[in-house]
């Protein structure tokens, strides 16, 4: 054997390797991104469905708010628009175990049918997404609110894609929204009013936006 052979040997070992580390890499990247876009997803309905059924169970039983391992949780939302079977659960705070699991009510807001803002944060890819079609919505959509005892009626006020705001608009979710841009989207400004906010991500791939749909109370009914 040449020492040029022997000297090339080493070499192509290397390449081998390096070769094999690089593909094992992006055979983990591409697990990795299928998990979030897909895994996730699979998981949060599961636990949508298994939340949805200890509320109603906890209803059963007497519960106005029931404790899950998500968070604790008072009311399920239907949007006739997104299809019958569509009923998530709604959980206390926005942390990524409540959003996991449904929609995450923002604390210090408004409690379904009470004056202010009842405001609502959901994911739009990934982990259920349940607000993933909500450019599909549209001006008297309406939005159903599930509590033990009544069932709040909203209706859009906007269409689901009319208001994109930077993440750090947090005067969306105040008592009575006031955009600080001047003619810009809100609800209108009459004190007194029952309204739901309801926030997502504007883009599917990264979350410096968010998405806003916002809504008023229009009537109420017993929950069957």
């Amino acid at each position: 054997m040449s020492t040029t052979t022997q000297s090339r040997s080493p070499v192509r070992r290397g390449i081998f390797w390096l070769g094999l580390v690089m593909l094992l890499a992006g055979l983990g990247l591409l697990g990795y991104v299928a998990w979030e876009f897909y895994g996730t997803t699979i998981l949060s309905k599961e636990r949508q469905q298994d939340t949805t059924s200890k509320i109603e169970q906890g209803w059963d039983s007497g519960q106005t708010e029931v404790t899950t391992e998500f968070g604790s949780a008072e009311a399920l939302i239907e949007i006739p628009r997104f299809g019958k079977d569509y009923r998530i659960p709604v959980l206390e705070g926005i942390s990524d175990d409540a959003l996991g699991a449904g929609y995450g009510h923002f604390k210090g807001t408004a409690r379904p049918g009470e004056v202010g803002n009842f405001a609502l944060a959901g994911h739009r890819i990934t982990h259920g997404e349940p607000l993933r079609d909500m450019p599909e919505l549209r001006e008297g959509d309406e939005i159903r609110v599930l509590t033990k005892d009544t069932t709040y009626i909203y209706a859009l006020t906007t269409d689901g894609d009319d208001l994109v705001v930077p993440f750090t608009s947090i005067w969306v979710t105040d008592p009575l929204p006031d955009n600080p841009e001047e003619g810009g989207v809100e609800p209108e400004q009459v004190e007194g009013q029952r309204l739901i906010t309801l926030t997502t991500c504007a883009e599917l791939f990264h979350t410096d936006d968010r998405m806003i749909a916002f809504g008023k109370l229009v009537g109420e009914e017993p929950t069957p």
